[in-house]
Order: C-alpha cells, then sequence, then structure tokens
C-alpha cells in the first residue's frame, strides 16, 4: 500500500524530508519491529478520506451511488437547470 516504508528512528531522522513526500502524495508507512503502525498522508489525502467515509455513510449518497453503480443515474447537461 505504501510506497516508502520507514522504522521509527529513520522517520524520527527524515521527518521533513518524509512531510515533503506525503504532501507529494506519496503514502509514507512508518514501521515498528517490521510492521506498519502508522501512516504519513497529505491533508488533501486525509481530507478525500474523510468525505469519503461522509459520503458512504449517508442512506441517501450510498443509495445514489448504488444507482449509479447500476446504471440507473441519468446525467442532465447543466443547461437543463436553465429550463
Amino acid at each position: 500500500m505504501a510506497k516508502s516504508t520507514y522504522s521509527i528512528s529513520e522517520a524520527q531522522s527524515a521527518l521533513p524530508r518524509l512531510v515533503r513526500e506525503a504532501q507529494e502524495g506519496e503514502l509514507v508507512a512508518i514501521a515498528r519491529r517490521d510492521e506498519t503502525v502508522a501512516y504519513l498522508v497529505s491533508r488533501e489525502h486525509l481530507e478525500a478520506i474523510v468525505e469519503t467515509l461522509e459520503l458512504l455513510a449517508n442512506p441517501r449518497a450510498r443509495k445514489a451511488l448504488a444507482d449509479h453503480k447500476a446504471g440507473r443515474t441519468q446525467f442532465l447537461p447543466l443547461s437543463a437547470l436553465d429550463e
């Protein structure tokens, strides 16, 4: 899942660089004894995750997603709003 994995001591000594990597879209994993215990992600990535969770927690949004996946969604041009 993560493109880069660092031990805690490696992450401590390279934190500024790892933050830059995360800001650039990299998913940085931090491991303790060869087990990933944390991830460093950009604010933008985390906000996207939170937004997805909020949509999935909303029954109406889940229904709209299911309808779209099943091909039951009709899209109209924006000009239809003027009518």
